[in-house]
């Protein structure tokens, strides 16, 4: 039997075709430090679960006790969020480096791994806690934080989604070291004895802490995706380098994470907030403007970290090269 022309070839083509299947794109990058985030993110939340158990245990049961869990649950659930981004991604990044770099297989790895930080974390409350309705709501919210954290570990880009972790961390570990200087900035921005002074103090440290965090988000989260770059050119000099809409994200996420916090927080922890509202009008007042502080803060860092790491991002270009400031046609030689 005589062979048709391009028979081979398209039985060639047939036979790889399962094996380019087998991928859904390109091998998505390493994101540097993967482990070493995923210890200080799960090191941070057990931080805060510890933190918030020994503040809510000092206090009297009862009115008290439910007060304090409302103040101490946004920065459980932030904790909780970056921490499943942060052990999520390590389970990704050791899922690409086996082969197994479909997009479907990591979306469901990363939030099975975040899942699983959240039932652990749940557990541990409901272990060590109280045992109240409090305790319930802190553990479940706790736990849909970190399963929703492990679902922004599955994009493709892993430094990217390194670089929100770690600028996300870095962001929390400053907030909460900026409340030692809260006092003294307040006095300087004229806290005194009136209501009027006071409140604008307020307003003032506030957007003060804001604009540092969003400054301490954008430059770590371009440091993270420089050393990223470094190792991707060390380990393969022409894989393509990161380019600015990566820097913009990174930048902005610790933002956004933020947000989406606040949304945990507003939905899942929403029966926590209402008792703590309902214990007296002072109550109510508080957590509405706690509530409108923490949503105007997220604001802030998303743009201000974007801004902070498109700006130092923009000042490691070069100049462009001389040939491309040549006109074609001088360039052109004449006969």
């Amino acid at each position: 039997m005589t062979k048709q022309p391009g028979s081979s070839a398209a039985a060639e083509s047939d036979r790889s075709a399962p094996a380019a299947d087998a991928h859904d794109g390109p091998a998505p990058a390493p994101a540097p430090g993967a482990p070493v985030l995923a210890l200080l993110a799960l090191g941070w939340l057990a931080a805060m679960l510890w933190s918030t158990r020994e503040v809510i245990s000092s206090a009297a049961a009862g009115l008290t006790a439910i007060s304090l869990s409302a103040f101490a649950l946004p920065g459980v659930i932030s904790a909780a969020l970056v921490a499943g981004a942060g052990f999520a991604l390590l389970g990704v990044d050791l899922l690409a480096r086996r082969g197994s770099d479909r997009v479907t297989l990591r979306f469901v790895a990363a939030i099975g791994t975040g899942l699983l930080v959240g039932l652990a974390a749940a557990f541990a409350i409901n272990l060590t806690y109280a045992d109240n309705a409090t305790t319930n709501v802190i553990a479940g919210t706790t736990a849909a934080a970190a399963t929703i954290g492990g679902a922004v570990a599955g994009a493709r880009s892993g430094p990217v989604v390194g670089a929100v972790v770690a600028a996300a961390l870095g962001t929390l570990v400053f907030v909460v070291a900026f409340s030692r200087a809260r006092d003294p900035l307040f006095d300087l921005f004229g806290g005194g004895d009136s209501q009027e002074s006071l409140l604008s103090a307020a307003k003032w440290v506030s957007r003060t802490e804001s604009l540092l965090a969003g400054l301490v988000a954008g430059l770590l989260a371009f440091a993270y995706l420089t050393l990223a770059r470094r190792r991707a050119a060390r380990r393969d000099a022409a894989a393509p380098a990161l380019r600015w809409p990566a820097y913009l994200l990174a930048g902005a996420g610790p933002g956004l994470l933020l947000l989406v916090a606040e949304v945990i927080i507003r939905v899942g922890g929403r029966s926590l907030l209402d008792l703590a509202g309902a214990l007296s009008e002072a109550d109510a007042v508080a957590q509405t403007s706690l509530g409108t502080s923490r949503m105007d803060n997220g604001i802030w860092v998303l743009f201000v970290g974007a801004l902070t790491a498109m700006v130092a991002f923009g000042r490691t270009l070069g100049p462009a090269d001389a040939d491309d400031d040549v006109d074609p046609a001088e360039a052109t030689p004449t006969r």
